[in-house]
């Protein structure tokens, strides 16, 4: 049995003050992860991943989640996994449109990027010619929201007490995905179909018991279609995601592609610089289920120093054609001695319009810095 896990405490600087009441300007975070991970015999092994944060301003935000808990059986011809599970789906760097097997854990990050853990089983077979990935998923998991305390949040508080579904199953609805992948010449290359509950809520205005205005989320049934492809060329790496959805009012579909170009060994030294451009479409119209990416440009550099700390360094642009917004990231990480890393983030968001979908966050800029103890 190997035992392994962290210890991390964050803390948000906002550089302005909120944008509606009980919002404070700082808050400072405690989070705990620790993995198991045994091999019962050969061929089966049993993983637990679990962690917990408490936050001292969202009391939504201080919550915990068994992210992984599964157990892996595989022969030459097939693996099975059953229980818990994570499983990352697409290529580019800035918007994941194909990723849709785990929920989003929104108080995490306001990217996306972090995942709660979705009940599953879990069948793979490999052959020479690609992958065959099939998916059965008992159990629904809901989105995560700030509360009334939290930043990066809608004007209207979500009241995830008030949940909806179009399936008369609620959250116990089986949701189905089948994918396959394969590798040819030197790109790779993933198809996929899921028939199930949407991972992303109708947000409906309605109110809570005390007969103040809310919003409550609403997951109705979709069928998604996708793929995502990433090419090597030389030093290039062009990328692409996109999927086509029915389901919900209308169908509708999006894309996301871009390029990211490598300079390696840079001025004569070990360090390599990274050039990365993308570009993000959505079929949706303006006001109908609104998201914040529906026509954006994005550029970024990723310094890798690769040196015996691990710094890396990565500047992210994000500018909408349409409405003119635009969100200026910092992401930076390095590793102090043999067990403690340390994170810095920093977002700007400038020119916010307010027909923009994101312009909830326009007084959200903010500076966090993260300390993690690993053991």
């Amino acid at each position: 049995m190997e035992w392994k896990g962290d210890l991390s405490v964050d803390g948000f600087l906002f550089l302005e003050n909120g944008a509606f009441p009980h919002q404070d300007n700082q808050s400072l975070s405690v989070a705990t992860n620790f993995e198991v991970y045994h091999d019962i015999r050969e061929n089966l092994s049993f993983t637990i991943e679990a962690f917990y944060r408490l936050d001292s301003e969202d009391k939504e935000r201080s919550h915990g989640d068994l992210s992984l808990a599964e157990l892996l059986y595989f022969t030459d011809n097939w693996e099975l996994t059953v229980g818990f599970g994570r499983v990352f789906w697409g290529a580019t760097e800035f918007a994941h449109l194909v990723d849709i097997i785990n929920q989003t854990d929104q108080v995490e990050a306001i990217d996306g990027e972090e995942k709660l853990g979705q009940p599953m089983v879990h069948l793979t077979v490999p052959k020479d010619w690609g992958v065959i990935e099939a998916f059965g998923l008992p159990w629904f998991r809901e989105r995560t929201f700030p509360g009334i305390n939290g930043r990066f949040r809608t004007p209207l508080v979500v009241d995830t007490d008030d949940t909806t579904y179009e399936s008369s199953s609620k959250d116990h609805h089986l949701d189905l995905a089948l994918r396959f992948s394969t590798t040819l010449a030197e790109a790779d290359i993933g198809l996929y179909h899921f028939i199930g509950t949407s991972r992303d809520p109708v947000l409906q205005l309605s109110l809570d018991q005390d007969f103040n205005p809310v919003l409550h989320p609403h997951y109705e049934q979709i069928g998604q279609t996708g793929m995502d492809f990433q090419l090597i060329a030389g030093e290039w790496l062009l990328k692409g995601e996109a999927y086509y959805r029915t389901g919900q009012s209308r169908s509708y579909g999006a894309t996301t592609f871009g390029f990211e170009y490598t300079f390696s060994a840079i001025a004569d030294s070990l360090m390599d610089l990274g050039l990365i451009g993308e570009y993000v479409y959505d079929d949706r119209d303006e006001g109908w289920l609104p998201t914040i990416n529906e026509n954006d440009i994005m550029g970024g550099l990723r310094l890798a120093v690769n040196d015996m700390d691990d710094s890396t360094i990565l500047l992210g642009v994000i500018h909408d054609i349409d409405f003119g917004s635009t969100i200026i990231a910092v992401e930076a990480s390095r590793r102090i001695g043999e067990s403690v890393r340390l994170n810095l983030d920093a977002s700007i968001f400038t020119n916010m319009d307010a027909r923009d979908p994101a312009f909830s966050l326009a007084r959200d800029d903010f500076i966090k810095l993260e300390m993690i103890w690993y053991w």
